[in-house]
């Protein structure tokens, strides 16, 4: 059995839209990268961390937390460190936490013989995601571990479903470097939504996902429309609607933001669409004095895995 192993784990776009809290997708070019270590000394320790500055301390960290989590519940008879790179740069939207939540239990637990199903490690990440958005959603840490779109049919108990992805279908990301913390952007939201706009939602969740079962672009197009989040978290995010603007006139699917913000993305059928895609978004930020990223994907149908 090995005693080390390196890992990506993948950024992911959550809410996809219509889908609050329940839908998310994984990016196949963007992600984390960490080494773990197995150790004589018994424990969880963060050893190395590159990119950004985050605390080393496995209580206070995301990645640690999770690790925790499922070192305490299986009590191995030996301890693991953990190095991260960070690359997704926390409150970026594009599910940083859990890139690293899901990132420590997956290598962990090839390290030790895989003792636990997708499932069980999806409930000890959610533990490390909780520290940074302070609940429990599983929107982006489902297809970080999974892959592809996943739905989260439950918390509690957990019950995640795998949907499929048309096989032509691409991302295009805007990341202004801007933070918007998960917690802040979960705070202007309404507690109370009209009747007709959550039926509009429902409906659009729905057909959304009778599209990604039959490839049916068309119907994508019509189904990515949230009438309930977007239009507060939209106001977070500088030049929001002249992205949106453009990049619909650029032939996209659909666009929206990407989990909490500030980043925006947009689905496209084919990768010409998606660079044309990305072509309108920068030269909407190109005049601003805001700095900002952009990456084109094809969506990411394994979610977390070892680099060989």
């Amino acid at each position: 059995m090995k005693n080390s192993i390196k890992i990506f784990s993948p950024a992911t776009v959550a809410n996809v839209a219509c889908g609050y809290d329940v839908l998310g997708f994984c990016i196949d070019s963007i992600g984390d990268e960490m080494c773990v270590f197995k150790t004589e000394e018994k424990g969880i320790r963060i050893t190395k961390i590159e990119g950004c500055e985050l605390p080393y301390s496995a209580e206070e960290n995301v990645t640690g937390v999770s690790a925790l989590a499922m070192y305490n519940a299986l009590n191995p008879d030996c301890g693991f460190n953990i190095e991260i790179y960070k690359k997704i740069k926390p409150g970026s939207g594009i599910g940083s936490s859990a890139a690293s939540a899901v990132g420590s239990v997956f290598a962990m637990n090839e390290l030790l013989g895989q003792p636990y199903s997708k499932i069980d490690l999806l409930g000890f990440a959610l533990k490390g995601e909780a520290i940074a958005s302070k609940s429990e959603h599983a929107d982006n840490v489902a297809p970080a571990l999974f892959g592809g779109f996943t739905l989260v049919k439950s918390i509690s108990p957990l019950q995640i479903l795998e949907i499929p992805t048309p096989t032509d279908l691409y991302v295009t990301i805007i990341h202004p470097q801007i933070e918007i913390k998960t917690s802040e952007s979960r705070a202007i939201l309404p507690d109370n939504v009209p009747l007709e706009k959550a039926i509009q939602q429902w409906a659009n969740v729905g057909s959304l996902i009778h599209a990604l079962h039959t490839s049916d672009y068309d119907l994508i197009k019509e189904s990515l429309t949230d009438h309930i989040i977007e239009p507060y978290r939209s106001q977070l995010i500088p030049h929001f609607n002249e992205v949106k603007s453009e990049v619909l006139r650029s032939g996209a699917l659909g666009c929206s933001i990407s989990g909490s913000g500030p980043s925006i993305f947009a689905l496209s059928k084919g990768k010409e669409t998606a660079l044309m895609v990305e072509s309108a978004m920068r030269q909407v930020y190109i005049n601003t004095k805001i700095d900002f990223q952009t990456y084109v994907s094809k969506i990411n149908t394994e979610g977390v895995k070892i680099i060989k």
